[in-house]
């Protein structure tokens, strides 16, 4: 949907005795009960909106996990009326640290059970979003899988070329992607070996005070001998727990992708030719729900630019 407005917020949640609780405020303007949300600011991602959004509506501050839905509606234009079309997108959120204040845009907030926040929200496309929240549990494993950052063109390049560096176009992608991954708390930060991939994430592993680990079978010349042993470290890597970070490379991705959510039964995103997408620089967050067999994946969203960010496409 083309949207003249752009929005993005979350289903903001927190483990309960009896599960998961759910936020939602209540705006003195509209009289409404709402699951957090806001618009875009110029220049920003719609996941940095959805954050910064939960912590200026609610208090909390919040770790992204999936995407779970875009909603599209008609606005007024303040001043002349005109109708414009306006997305939320929304994204599940959970809640790290903060407490709520009340003020002029939200004067309450109410922690409650999925049932009965549906019973309380005000309209029916926050009931729909809440429901595409609980089709899955709320506390899944987040693997952030990057591709490399663009390097240039590999015929200019004379030298070893795992040594290839990132280009100035690359290393404003690296920036970007720094800005954009802790939304979904990274806390590990894992690579093939080759420079320009070890680059794109090492302005995030600085941040966390952590190294970049080498992961062989998750480069090229690593993974196609035997794909099996590639995916399955990469299980081995989520099985792990907390929010891996992976860097990874074109000629591995969308293999890697396609190959686990065939094992899984997950549809992917609509994709140009049936070639699951895996642009320079971008972003796949997979979310994957712990079994006693495994690791099994149970989301994919796709984003295809770091900076600035359309809607990511959603399995």
């Amino acid at each position: 949907m083309s949207a003249d407005v752009r929005a993005a917020g979350a289903v903001l949640w927190r483990p309960a005795q009896t599960g998961v609780e759910v936020a939602l405020v209540h705006r003195p303007r509209y009289d409404d009960w709402s699951l957090p949300k806001g618009k875009v600011d110029p220049g920003e991602t719609l996941a940095a909106t959805a954050v910064r959004e939960i912590a200026e509506e609610t208090g909390f501050h919040a770790v992204l996990g999936r995407h779970l839905a875009q909603t599209g509606y008609e606005v007024h234009a303040k001043g002349n009326g005109k109708l414009l079309k306006k997305t939320v997108d929304y994204f599940s959120g959970k809640a790290i640290s903060g407490a709520f204040a009340p003020g002029d845009e939200v004067d309450e907030l109410r922690w409650l059970a999925p049932q009965e926040a549906e019973r309380l929200l005000t309209r029916d496309t926050d009931v729909r979003v809440l429901r595409e929240f609980c089709a899955l549990p709320a506390d899944l494993t987040t693997v952030l899988l990057v591709r490399h950052a663009k390097a240039g063109k590999r015929d200019d390049w004379t030298g070893d070329d795992d040594l290839r560096p990132l280009s100035e176009a690359g290393r404003r992608q690296a920036d970007a992607l720094r800005e954009l991954l802790p939304h979904y708390g990274p806390d590990r930060v894992f690579s093939a070996p080759r420079l320009r991939c070890v680059r794109t994430v090492s302005g995030v592993a600085e941040d966390l005070g952590t190294e970049v680990r080498h992961e062989p079978l998750l480069s090229e010349e690593g993974y196609w001998p035997d794909p099996t042993r590639g995916i399955s470290r990469l299980l081995a890597i989520t099985a792990a727990g907390g929010t891996p970070l992976v860097s990874s490379q074109g000629g591995v991705i969308p293999d890697l992708v396609s190959a686990l959510a065939d094992r899984d039964a997950l549809d992917l995103p609509s994709t140009s030719g049936g070639v699951v997408p895996s642009k320079k620089g971008s972003l796949w967050v997979l979310s994957f729900r712990t079994t006693a067999d495994g690791p099994v994946l149970v989301s994919a969203d796709y984003h295809p630019s770091p900076l600035p960010l359309p809607a990511p496409s959603r399995a």
